[in-house]
């Protein structure tokens, strides 16, 4: 395998390269380092990725780039790339997510045609499910984002299914459902927790506490991402999920648990655009790819905090 990489140096991205590595195969990694989060923590997460004597990290945005050339002789492409984050994706901002999650997976796409590729993989977000789908979320589920990053993430998926439809590139879309672990962004869920408990600021909780999320700890949806590539049927999408589904007072508890301390809650009103209830069905996943979660949620929390207080000292 020669792997193109987008986003190669954010959460997931670092950690796909790593075991795509370590699967002997060949990788080309792609990140233009936004400033959506400080630049110094994606240069950390390639620390040992530079080290590795079958990687090349090249640093460019996607619509910048020569295409042509990163793609040359690739087998199998990883499109991770994207502007993250539901709360900051409303007003203005919006155009940066059309550009970034909608425009550069275009380009990337046409890119694509014609060339022997087996796979293109996209990672997906839950987030194009809305609060209309019923749970357990299938993959035939009405799509009804709401919020405007889940829209630009199901029109990057309705590309991949046009390219397939279309000029036969073999896109496999993947819908993520809340990634953790080690590396994962300042702005998302559990880091934020997890440095306020450890600064002895005040936990803050948007909304009642009762809102629900299944959480997918990162090397279990980095093995599926790699799995995709290779038994993914072209043309599908699949839900990656981590098959536990959990509210967010009970995770103040375990968070509480595993630090040995209480939290403080701040409390604060919803934030719009945010799901009032994510739960995976994986059994496309599990019946095409043999997927199936091997880290629990409160193994998976206890690694995470391992490595926020190592990268703290």
């Amino acid at each position: 395998m020669k792997a193109f990489v987008t986003g190669g140096a954010g959460f997931i991205g670092s950690h796909l390269s790593e075991q795509l590595c370590a699967d002997g195969a060949e990788v080309v990694a792609l990140d233009c380092f936004t400033d959506y989060y400080p630049r110094a923590m994606k240069e950390r997460n390639l620390d040992g990725l530079r080290r590795r004597p079958h990687y090349r990290f090249v640093e460019g945005a996607i619509g910048d780039c020569d295409l042509a050339s990163l793609l040359d002789g690739v087998t199998h492409v990883f499109h991770l790339a994207a502007q993250a984050g539901v709360r900051k994706s409303w007003g203005r901002d919006f155009q940066v997510y059309t550009s970034l999650n909608v425009d550069a997976t275009q380009m990337l796409l046409e890119a694509c045609v014609g060339r022997p590729i087996e796979r293109v993989v996209y990672a997906s977000s839950s987030s194009v499910y809305g609060d209309a789908a019923a749970l357990p979320m299938r993959e035939d589920a009405l799509p009804q984002p709401v919020s405007p990053y889940g829209v630009t993430k199901l029109a990057a998926e309705q590309l991949c299914h046009l390219y397939f439809t279309n000029h036969a590139v073999p896109t496999v879309s993947l819908r993520y459902f809340t990634v953790y672990g080690p590396r994962q962004r300042p702005d998302m869920g559990f880091n934020r927790f997890f440095s306020a408990l450890l600064d002895g600021r005040p936990v803050v909780q948007f909304g009642d506490g009762q809102q629900t999320r299944d959480f997918t700890y990162v090397a279990d949806a980095v093995r599926a991402t790699a799995t995709a590539a290779v038994r993914g049927v072209p043309g599908r999408v699949y839900n990656i999920g981590g098959g536990s589904r959990v509210s967010l007072h009970d995770i103040f508890q375990m968070i509480g648990r595993i630090a040995g301390r209480s939290l403080e809650i701040d409390h604060q009103p919803p934030q719009k655009g945010d799901m009032r209830d994510t739960y995976a069905d994986t059994s496309r996943a599990r019946a095409d790819m043999g997927f199936a979660p091997a880290v629990g949620l409160e193994q998976g929390l206890q690694e995470m905090f391992r490595w926020m207080e190592a990268t703290r000292t």
